[in-house]
């Protein structure tokens, strides 16, 4: 598995990147699967890609303190990116393997529910389809985007994290896992407690991503930028 640690200049550029990387592996420009790792050096808002804008973020809030909102591609809820949220994204090749999301969400979960474990020495579960936690309060939160021959599954990982500021930002969610029981922002979620160069390190052992990743499709996130990630229509378009 090649292996990407890539945080880009602005959080549309951030979104763009993990869609050019996807098309790589789906049009066989790049043989192996791709493990992208980075963290944001701002605050702002990534909405899933079926989430009413208006439903699940305190626009208001985020227009008074200058917050990006945006949309990725991928489905799931919506979410505060910022310093201390580590994300990860991985482009699988799809063929003959994960043929149902949950099938996906599984592959990826149950290895690093393994790994986090064995990083804190804490005991993990997978709640809900897409979750992981401890204690019943979750760090991990995952989304899913499949084409024909590659799937991406991306997600986030609560390390020094400022948890205070979700409530503000974020309305609590429409859809939500059973094992939540509607509880607040600052109720539900918890922050793992290790670094992030830790982290990197067992997720490139997790899954052997030792090989640097030369081929970055800059011009392709560039353009996807312009007509997407960048545009407003997108963004707000629910």
């Amino acid at each position: 598995m090649k292996y990407l640690d890539l945080a880009l200049d602005d959080p549309a550029h951030n979104l763009a990147c993990d869609e050019a990387l996807l098309e790589l592996v789906e049009t066989g420009q790049v043989k192996d699967e791709i493990l992208r790792v980075w963290e944001p050096a701002q605050y702002f808002v990534v909405l899933g890609h079926a989430n009413s804008i208006r439903a699940e973020v305190n626009f208001s809030a985020c227009h008074e303190d200058r917050l990006t909102v945006l949309r990725r591609m991928s489905g799931g809820g919506a979410v505060l990116q910022g310093p201390g949220c580590f994300n990860y994204a991985l482009f699988l090749n799809a063929t003959h393997r994960f043929r149902t999301v949950k099938e996906g969400f599984r592959h990826v979960l149950e290895r690093h529910k393994k790994c986090v474990q064995t990083l804190t020495g804490l005991e993990v579960a997978l709640e809900g389809i897409s979750d992981l936690a401890i204690g019943a309060r979750k760090f991990s939160g995952n989304a899913q985007y499949r084409k024909s021959r590659a799937v991406l599954i991306h997600g986030t990982f609560l390390l020094d994290f400022d948890l205070s500021l979700i409530g503000r930002y974020l309305q609590l969610p429409s859809k939500q896992p059973a094992y939540r029981q509607n509880r607040s922002h600052l109720e539900f979620l918890t922050k793992l407690p290790v670094r992030s160069a830790e982290l990197r390190e067992r997720l490139q052992e997790s899954w052997s991503a030792f090989t640097a990743l030369d081929k970055i499709p800059i011009d392709r996130i560039e353009m996807l930028v312009q007509e997407r990630y960048g545009r407003k229509e997108w963004s707000e378009k629910f």
